[in-house]
């Protein structure tokens, strides 16, 4: 096997759609699949359980992900090492964001890291941004956009970036959910929420519930991502207290089927900020990006 391979097989282990992986990768899915199979034939097991729906990874192919991460890292911070010693910052940094952040924090940022570091591939993969963490200390993702949770994991270092406030929303156009809440004193408890499934907003929004002493809230949804959130609200489907950056870079359509309405208590703004591994400060690429941070 070889560092190609194993770039091939970790995409679509996170992927688990061959056309996927086929088409960021650049290659046919032919191609792919002769790889993987290959791959299969060097450590003499089945590595995905595939079907005309689904691809699903094995044990083995759980424990080679873990293994090609880790040989990936290294082989990344090697040539980290070397091109220290060159004219120029070469080399690969993976990133991961939401898709709001990718359109309001990150732009600004990487024009000025491209400027000084033109050579430096930039690999955007995009997410629920409560998932950054997890991305970084997995190894998926070289640096992450995220809001600070409650509790910072001692391994991640947390740079931030900006505040944002917290926004409660609810539908614009006329249906039960609007009708409910545009009172003078909206009933709170009998109100439908959409709530993310996890992360620094979702505990914002716990908070919230015990300030209005809203015991047992109607929960309408979980969701994963603060812009399906947005999407439920103005379908209709509930209201939600989300991050006010998602509000302000939603497409014209979802904006003006939405309406905002005061919560109230205050609710502690979200701290955005930049997350990488603490060991991994001294990589060359990431030292370059997280000073740039920093000025």
């Amino acid at each position: 096997m070889d560092i190609r391979d194993l770039k091939l097989f970790l995409h679509l282990a996170e992927s688990r759609h061959f056309g996927h992986s086929a088409k960021a990768m650049h290659v046919s899915p032919s191609t792919l699949s002769r790889q993987i199979q290959r791959l299969e034939e060097d450590v003499g097991q089945t590595l995905f359980l595939r079907d005309n729906r689904t691809v699903q990874l094995t044990d083995a192919g759980q424990q080679l992900k873990e293994f090609a991460q880790q040989t990936l890292l290294q082989y990344q911070q090697l040539r980290h090492r070397l091109g220290q010693h060159g004219p120029s910052l070469s080399g690969e940094l993976r990133l991961f964001c939401s898709v709001t952040a990718a359109y309001s924090h990150l732009p600004p940022i990487l024009d000025l890291f491209r400027a000084e570091h033109p050579l430096v591939e930039i690999k955007l993969t995009t997410g629920d941004a409560a998932n950054a963490l997890d991305k970084v200390q997995s190894g998926e993702a070289d640096l992450g956009i995220a809001g600070h949770p409650e509790i910072l994991p001692a391994s991640i270092d947390f740079t931030p970036i900006g505040e944002i406030p917290m926004i409660l929303i609810a539908p614009a156009l006329p249906c039960p959910v609007r009708a409910r809440v545009k009172t003078p004193q909206p009933d709170w408890s009998n109100t439908p929420f959409i709530l993310p499934d996890h992360g620094p907003a979702r505990r914002r929004i716990e908070l919230w519930f015990r300030s209005n002493h809203i015991s047992n809230p109607l929960i309408y949804a979980t969701v994963a991502g603060n812009e399906a959130i947005v999407s439920m609200v103005a379908l209709g489907c509930g209201i939600a207290l989300i991050p006010s950056v998602v509000m302000d870079n939603s497409p014209e359509p979802v904006r003006s089927r939405i309406t905002l309405l005061e919560h109230g208590t205050p609710v502690a703004p979200l701290a955005l900020g930049v997350c990488a591994q603490r060991k991994r400060l001294q990589e060359s690429l990431i030292d370059a990006f997280w000073q740039l941070l920093e000025r």
